[in-house]
């Protein structure tokens, strides 16, 4: 743990050490989805050179939330006790590294390994960022700076990716798509090594914050040198977390929404390759929309959340509302995916349905806070595990109905094989609705901290 530093006599003028953190915290939550996402160009290659069905592709997918699963709590629990600096500098390198030798095997055991290492190095990410967020922002700012960091930058990295890897590096430099993901390996060691170098654990352990910085940061919430904040027993158990009624509501949500969102990970790239009949330039930019939909609306929700609260003093209903308005009308986008007969028309059904849907990304996180307090990282990390759950499941379940739809038929000759993806939509549109629903049933002014242990 690193020592408090006293920052001195209190300054007329903040220093903004803050938003470098800001920054430094959007820079990983970006690079995390822009690593991620990789897999809509990486995924159809693999099924075009091995011959894979859906099923097989979504299984080795799936293989990264097995482990990424098994991370979220201790990694939670590892934060909450000892801090994000160390920790997130190692996950990141571990990460990119994995991603890195993803492209340098054709050996299926191996690339498997590799998926398995991508995952759990993954996991402690964004618990980790939860913290952050709760030691460097004020109480009044940290949903909205939640959504830029989780919502608005992770997507733009899940946004980009088919597009610096499937138009840029490939369609228009004509890379090997495993060099394109070596490239964005690369990235990622430097950015780790810059992320060890600036960043502290909190504003009290940092030379540069003075006191006026200090007091900013601090209105309204516990002092202390502690890296969570806080005084008293450091672990939470996952057992009194899900004693709280409103937990298990939202790790109901969770599940659901994350274990959608693996459609748009796994499945759009072949949409639009497989379904729509887009060369990889074109499908690079459509795969890329409901991304840039999900980093809007994570702008859009961040700042509906924070407005809300002050507005109407309700922080129940402003967290419950945001979320269910928003699964709703995604819900809606999504099942008119299925009537579009134009290609770019069903990515600006596909790019609204994020939009809507990712609004309440930040209102997730605010929640975790509200409800874990101290313990913040760990209710994350359970909630993510949930999600993680969701993302084991549903890649298979998703990759059995494609399959199940699937028809093939011999036409001059050649057997022409074809998809129908609408069962898959509504699918996706249920689980959207479900989710909202759970919304209501979230209360998170009854936080886990004031229940008996």
């Amino acid at each position: 743990m690193q020592p408090t530093i006293d920052h001195g006599a209190p300054s007329l003028v903040a220093s903004g050490v803050r938003w470098r953190v800001f920054l430094l915290a959007c820079g990983a939550s970006f690079l995390l989805y822009l690593h991620r996402y990789s897999w809509n160009v990486v995924g159809p290659k693999l099924q075009e050179e091995f011959a894979f069905s859906h099923t097989q592709v979504a299984f080795l997918f799936s293989l990264f939330y097995y482990t990424y699963a098994a991370g979220q709590i201790p990694s939670g629990l590892i934060i909450d006790r000892f801090g994000p600096h160390r920790y997130l500098s190692i996950i990141m390198l571990c990460w990119s590294v994995a991603v890195t030798a993803i492209g340098q095997t054709t050996n299926l055991i191996l690339l498997g390994f590799c998926r398995l290492i991508f995952g759990a190095a993954q996991a402690g990410c964004y618990p980790a960022l939860t913290q952050v967020s709760r030691q460097w922002f004020p109480v009044g700012q940290r949903t909205m700076l939640q959504g830029w960091i989780a919502t608005t930058s992770g997507r733009s990295g899940g946004a980009m990716s088919p597009i610096i890897v499937g138009t840029l590096l490939m369609g228009w430099l004509g890379l090997a798509w495993q060099t394109a993901v070596t490239v964005l390996g690369v990235i990622g060691v430097i950015y780790a090594y810059i992320f060890w170098r600036v960043f502290r654990n909190s504003p009290r352990q940092h030379l540069a914050v003075n006191a006026a910085e200090l007091a900013l940061i601090e209105d309204g919430t516990v002092s202390s040198t502690h890296p969570s904040g806080a005084t008293g027993p450091a672990i939470l158990s996952p057992r009194r977390a899900m004693r709280n009624k409103s937990m298990r509501f939202f790790v109901v949500q969770q599940f659901l929404d994350a274990g959608s969102d693996v459609a748009f990970v796994s499945l759009i790239g072949a949409y639009f390759l497989q379904a729509r009949g887009f060369d990889i330039s074109t499908t690079g930019w459509l795969a890329s929309l409901p991304l840039w939909g999900g980093a809007l609306g994570g702008i859009v929700g961040g700042w509906l959340n924070d407005r809300l609260i002050r507005s109407t003093g309700s922080r129940r209903w402003s967290r419950s509302g945001v979320g269910f308005v928003g699964k709703v009308v995604g819900c809606v986008m999504l099942a008119l995916v299925v009537s579009q007969t134009s290609g770019q028309s069903a990515a600006m059904f596909l790019f609204a349905a994020k939009f809507f849907s990712d609004w309440s990304q930040p209102t997730t996180w605010g929640t975790c806070t509200d409800l874990g307090g101290r313990f913040s990282a760990t209710v994350f990390s359970i909630i993510n595990t949930a999600g993680t759950l969701g993302g084991v499941a549903m890649p298979l379940i998703f990759g059995g109905l494609l399959d199940w739809f699937t028809r093939s038929s011999m036409v001059d000759g050649q057997t022409v094989t074809l998809t129908n993806w609408s069962p898959l939509f509504y699918l996706l549109a249920a689980m959207y609705l479900t989710s909202g629903i759970c919304w209501l049933l979230v209360d998170c002014t009854r936080t886990i901290e004031s229940q008996p242990e």
